[in-house]
């Protein structure tokens, strides 16, 4: 198996760049991203079952790797919500899926969006890490349209071994994810 093309990148163009912008003495020290989770909240999933699953299917197409169900914690009467029941759909790369992922979304995906004029840079947490959101699962060429019954959006975390987030707004960049000016 081939190693992913970001993965280089990130050794041989994002640490020298880091470490000379923050002046990190040791490799070691420069911020590298640790895993991206995919989230879909679904909340038409009380009424009909049959949504989630396919948001768990679509949601394997496009990362690659096996996407769960995920359940309610509480019951909630005025959103006919009860205990356990199934209300959307995440999954959790790392390591080489990772940064195939990432390579796709930034060279493929994030460009037909519509409208698309640069990712905003307010999704920062404070603690290195950020989270975007996409409207349409439909901007990732794995999902056929024809096959899609309903549009949905998920939530994009990039979960960074950054302090800040200066540090994980100059590693994302350097990776090449397309920020607002």
């Amino acid at each position: 198996m081939t190693s992913a093309r970001l993965k280089e990148t990130y050794s041989k163009q994002v640490v020298p760049a880091l470490q000379e912008k923050f002046g990190y003495k040791n490799v070691m020290q420069v911020p590298k991203l640790t895993k991206i989770c995919l989230n879909q909240g679904l909340g038409a999933a009380v009424a009909d079952k049959k949504i989630v699953d396919q948001a768990v299917e679509e949601m394997t197409i496009i990362a690659g790797q096996k996407a769960i169900a995920t359940k309610s914690k509480k019951a909630i009467s005025n959103f006919k919500l009860r205990e356990n029941m199934p209300i959307g759909a995440r999954v959790t790369l790392r390591g080489d899926k990772m940064y195939e992922f990432l390579d796709r979304l930034i060279s493929i995906s994030l460009p037909r969006v519509r409208d698309f004029s640069g990712l905003n840079a307010k999704g920062f947490d404070g603690r290195g890490n950020y989270t975007m959101g996409v409207t349409e699962q439909i901007i990732f060429p794995e999902i056929v349209i024809d096959k899609v019954s309903r549009i949905h959006g998920m939530d994009i975390t990039f979960v960074t071994s950054a302090e800040t987030d200066e540090e994980c707004h100059a590693l994302l960049k350097e990776f090449g994810l397309p920020f607002k000016k």
